[in-house]
């Protein structure tokens, strides 16, 4: 494990876009197409506006990128809490993506549907056993990332790619992959910004194991790469 601390939540974007854009040229040089899964909230949102302008925009092999997601709130795309909404409003409808490696989870049906049919897809395109290039993660101040909120049996899924279930707090369906799929991944990141994170950066990085409070701790690949990108309020709360 990595973890790569910033000034603020400017320069961790801008530190990010560039690392991304290194990471993607050098896997594309043995590889014909490169997998990242998306996440949502503001720190990305950030992100993908950097990626959406020069040089990036013009400079990244964006046709050879395939595009997945984390989570989803279960909200039709034309919500503006949609996190596939934000990406394409931000970042895809921007640049010279290719709209046929899109995979985006559909939430125009019912759940165990949607949840079907995004395991199918993820099946189909990891059939040989392989992992995304990369998971782009955040942490919430009570240390969920991905929809894996403290106390929910998702968060102990073992068997599972993909699940749905109810959240309380939210009063809405929420679908999300598991551990068991994102720990294959050759590269897994968090992006976490803010003073109201400092306290779950802590205890997910240094804390005791507690996944029933600290789903973020299930995420855990092997011998993969997993790399914190934080800003200085974020960090506050590490050991120096």
């Amino acid at each position: 494990m990595e973890t790569l601390i910033y000034k603020n939540s400017d320069e961790l974007a801008q530190e990010y876009a560039r690392w991304f854009v290194t990471r993607v040229t050098t896997v594309l040089k043995d590889k014909e197409f490169f997998t990242v899964c998306l996440s949502g909230g503001s720190t990305p949102k950030k992100l993908f506006r950097l990626l959406a302008g020069e040089p990036f925009r013009t400079t990244m092999p964006w046709s050879r990128l395939h595009f997945f997601w984390g989570d989803e709130l279960f909200v039709p795309f034309s919500d503006e809490r949609n996190n596939a909404r934000m990406a394409f409003e931000e970042l895809l409808d921007q640049v010279e993506v290719n709209k046929d490696h899109i995979y985006v989870m559909d939430t125009g049906l019912e759940p165990a549907e949607s949840v079907k049919h995004y395991d199918t897809i993820l099946r189909r395109y990891f059939s040989d056993g392989s992992g995304f290039d990369l998971v782009m993660l955040g942490l919430g101040d009570n240390a969920h990332t991905l929809s894996l909120f403290p106390g929910y049996p998702i968060v102990h899924d073992d068997t599972n790619w993909v699940a749905a279930f109810f959240l309380t707090g939210q009063d809405m369906f929420r679908i999300s992959l598991t551990r068991v799929i994102v720990n294959r991944s050759a590269c897994i990141t968090y992006l976490v910004a803010g003073a109201d994170k400092a306290k779950a950066v802590h205890e997910v990085i240094e804390g005791a194991p507690n996944a029933d409070l600290y789903p973020a701790q299930v995420i855990k690949n092997g011998d993969g790469e997993l790399i914190w990108f934080l800003d200085e309020l974020a960090a506050a709360e590490l050991r120096k």
